[in-house]
């Protein structure tokens, strides 16, 4: 009785404990600090609101300030509309193939919600949907697969429609983005992990999200620009374009960086980069271990680069030949005078290379033999076939170019931002999308979105004439049709030793569209794969631990397939690949490494100048 007595005082003790601490833990303690947060929240979404309201105010005021030549977007919803008319026949030319199709769709989304429910199947490869609890949640695990059924049946359908016309690429990119945004992963409600992020936060995340949406729409002035890199993370000239260098020459259009040697000796043919001008220079200087400008120091080049203008409206006249006579041309005559020497090798990359194979082939129509080798990174020449960027245009486009640009002088960046981040919708705007919205997160630090999201206007002679010319005629590649200051340019013409490298996953510059220079020039050719896209490819420096490799093959059949078939593949970077090939035709006695402060050049500032800081 005693001990009965004992273990019920016990338990009456404990249950005092339990009692006491559900109250502590459940009491007016805790409802005032969820009554604080809640008003700490709503003060705080209150302030949101009212900037929201602020940007929505401003943008409207500056719509009612635009002339209506500025009204421009680079999606001509028109074009869009009429290509789907257009292909409407496709379809019904053969309604039991169509009927087929829906039939498979309706299979394989009933098979995704039965396999969800019974535990079968598993993870996809996909990436909107690689966390794991898109496979752990039954509902979430069927949205997913009824989802990815529906892409997969609507390419098949589409792939009926002819190949080869602007109507049918334009209904398959534009439906396929429509597809993209529907993707359960994009809506909190439907996306496990967002949901499970607001309520572990008590809803602090959503709070976040939406502070991330004023933000992004404040900086944009109205129009959503979304974050896809921390912008406070890097500063150029201290974080970024670090390498040592002097400005030693500039003009209207350009500053000339020569940068301080890091070997005793260097070749004696300096080295030009021409960097693209639709985004900054330090693409190729970005942090020491991925700058290229120090890799090729390393090498024992001399450097020299040039780093644009960011047009503004007084820019508005200048033409591609004025890129070109300011330009490299410039820089040639300037490094001339910097080191006494008269012959060099250059390097272009992207629109860059495309001005420096412009700029060979004017050279060569006049018998100027100062280039000694050239190299081309990501650079079309052959635009037969210029991928998706082709649904944004077309001579409507240019049209409503030049109107735009009629009042402006220049075309705003953020169009062609735009207009590349659709082309990876999935992995440029819906991904930030998710982070930044739904999860309340702040995209990572990452140097080279950091680099594409400070890019710079395009003056409007320039830009209309090169896709007039260059891209819609596709006049590089007809020997005499297009001219340059007066003269004639025909690629078959050049002959010097080329470098050309294009990047396996490009969705700016498809490598099977760059190859074709293997055909056009005359001299010399070796043409490099390399892994990766248009900017992470190219920029791929030697590490101990690779990312990317690349393929080479010492014969180019006409065909780019037949060349892939029989290349051979290498792991890690080929920037050594491309420095030895510099160094094999190079049999000249090195010299003492030149020094900007002692050359025949006075230093104008510091690298990485004034021009690349210009936003």
């Amino acid at each position: 009785m005693g001990q009965t007595t004992r273990i019920c005082e016990a338990c009456s003790q404990e249950e005092t404990v339990m009692n006491d601490r559900v109250s502590e833990e459940t009491g007016p303690g805790v409802a005032n600090k969820a009554l604080e947060s809640f008003a700490e929240q709503s003060t705080e979404f209150m302030a949101l609101m009212g900037r929201l309201q602020a940007v929505a105010l401003r943008a409207q005021e500056t719509a009612k300030a635009k002339a209506s030549g500025e009204d421009f977007s680079i999606v001509d919803f028109r074009s869009v509309a009429e290509a789907y008319l257009r292909s409407l026949p496709a379809f019904f030319e053969r309604p039991l193939a169509s009927f087929e199709s829906m039939q498979r769709f309706w299979l394989d989304w009933a098979q995704a919600w039965q396999d969800a429910w019974s535990g079968e199947g598993g993870k996809v490869s996909d990436k909107r949907f690689r966390d794991r609890r898109w496979n752990a949640d039954p509902m979430a695990r069927g949205l997913r697969d009824s989802h990815l059924a529906l892409e997969r049946a609507t390419e098949s359908f589409l792939a009926r429609l002819p190949t080869g016309t602007k109507e049918s690429l334009r209904v398959k990119f534009y439906t396929r983005q429509l597809l993209s945004a529907l993707a359960p992963s994009n809506f909190l409600a439907l996306n496990p992990a967002a949901r499970e992020k607001l309520l572990e936060t008590e809803g602090r995340s959503l709070l976040d999200g939406l502070r991330n949406l004023v933000d992004d729409l404040e900086r944009g002035e109205g129009r959503l620009d979304i974050a896809t890199n921390d912008p406070s993370a890097f500063v150029v000239g201290r974080d970024l374009a670090t390498t040592p260098g002097k400005v030693v020459y500039e003009n209207s259009l350009m500053q000339l960086i020569h940068y301080e040697p890091r070997t005793e000796t260097q070749h004696k043919r300096p080295l030009l980069f021409v960097p693209p001008w639709i985004n900054k220079y330090y693409i190729f200087d970005m942090r020491p271990e991925n700058s290229m400008v120090r890799y090729m120091l390393d090498q024992g080049h001399s450097v020299f680069l040039i780093s644009w203008v960011n047009p503004t409206r007084e820019h508005a006249a200048l033409s591609f030949e004025d890129y070109m006579k300011l330009g490299p041309l410039s820089a040639l005559e300037a490094m001339e005078k910097a080191t006494g020497e008269k012959r060099f090798d250059i390097l272009g990359f992207c629109i860059g290379g495309i001005l420096v194979t412009a700029t060979l082939a004017w050279l060569a129509a006049r018998g100027d033999k100062r280039i000694v080798t050239a190299t081309t990174l990501a650079t079309m020449v052959d635009f037969t076939d210029v991928g998706e960027v082709g649904v944004f245009i077309d001579r409507d486009r240019l049209e409503a170019l030049r109107v735009h640009m009629a009042d402006t002088g220049y075309l705003e960046n953020y169009h062609l931002q735009d207009m590349f981040s659709m082309i990876r919708e999935n992995d440029l705007v819906w991904s930030f999308h998710v982070m930044n919205y739904l999860m309340g997160e702040k995209p990572p630090a990452f140097d080279l979105l950091f680099w594409n999201a400070d890019s710079t206007r395009l003056p409007a002679a320039m830009l209309l004439w090169y896709l007039e010319k260059v891209y819609i005629e596709n006049g590089l590649r007809k020997p005499g049709h297009l001219s340059l200051d007066g003269t004639p340019i025909d690629l078959s013409k050049i002959d010097v030793p080329f470098f050309v490298l294009a990047t396996k996953e490009d969705h700016i510059a498809p490598w099977t569209s760059i190859y074709p220079t293997t055909q056009l020039l005359s001299g010399e050719v070796k043409f490099v794969l390399g892994g990766s896209g248009h900017i992470a490819g190219v920029i791929n420096p030697p590490a101990s631990r690779p990312k990317y490799g690349y393929w080479t093959r010492n014969d180019y059949p006409e065909s780019s397939a037949d060349w892939f078939a029989g290349a051979e593949q290498h792991a890690g970077s080929w920037w050594p690949e491309w420095s030895a090939w510099m160094e094999a035709h190079d049999d000249e006695e090195r010299v003492p490494a030149r020094v900007p402060e002692k050359g025949g050049l006075k230093v104008i500032e510091e690298a990485p100048g004034r021009y690349v800081q210009a936003k």
